[in-house]
């Protein structure tokens, strides 16, 4: 089953066609991204964009996105998104007496975010973080169509979104923020296949 996931063709071959695509992405390709929330659609926890569009990967079959373009939230930012990883073993390895003395450090960096990304960090927009994922996807989704979506279109939006922690305020300041970033020229496009590398694993396991 071939599909291009942040830009690059991945195969898995070894998954079912009926399998949910939310089980492929943080099982097989370690994408960690989309959440698992309901499992029904119903939380938008788990969102990615399909050919742009933005899908619930806990309902959505394998066999849907065959020959298609995935996009996680991962692929809005891969260079921030490796750093993450990279940060996270070290922080593991801390954990791990016996290298609790190495001197591997990762150099820190400054990455470029995508404009959703940067609104959620510049508002604060996040609790547990656990929505997170499913409302960014949601904004990059509809700033792709509409650059200067009106309030009550970016409502309509997230409307399928559940927050738990009631960082409403904050989520909807993140997105006038995203909207204004976007009207000073930055771009709210998903990265191109050269920009947004591979992901750690090809092949369903």
């Amino acid at each position: 089953m071939k599909f291009t996931l942040n830009g690059q063709e991945v195969d898995a071959q070894d998954a079912a066609s009926d399998t949910p695509l939310l089980y492929v992405l943080r099982n097989d390709m370690q994408l960690n991204g989309p959440k698992f929330g309901c499992g029904l659609g119903e939380c938008g926890a788990c969102a990615v964009l399909i050919d742009g569009k933005v899908a619930r990967s806990c309902s959505v079959p394998l066999s849907v996105v065959q020959g298609k373009k995935v996009t996680t939230l991962e692929g809005l930012s891969p260079d921030a998104s490796k750093a993450a990883n990279a940060k996270a073993l070290q922080d593991r390895a801390v954990l791990d007496v016996s290298a609790a003395k190495s001197e591997t450090q990762v150099t820190p960096r400054t990455y470029t975010l995508h404009v959703v990304q940067q609104a959620f960090v510049d508002a604060q927009a996040a609790q547990c973080g656990y929505c997170t994922n499913g409302m960014i996807m949601a904004l990059v989704g509809l700033f792709n169509q509409k650059p200067q979506a009106t309030d009550d279109e970016i409502k309509h939006a997230l409307s399928g979104h559940l927050c738990r922690c009631g960082t409403h305020v904050e989520i909807m300041q993140a997105a006038a923020r995203a909207r204004e970033l976007i009207a000073q020229g930055h771009s709210p496009a998903i990265p191109t296949a050269a920009a947004a590398g591979a992901p750690q694993e090809q092949k369903a396991a």
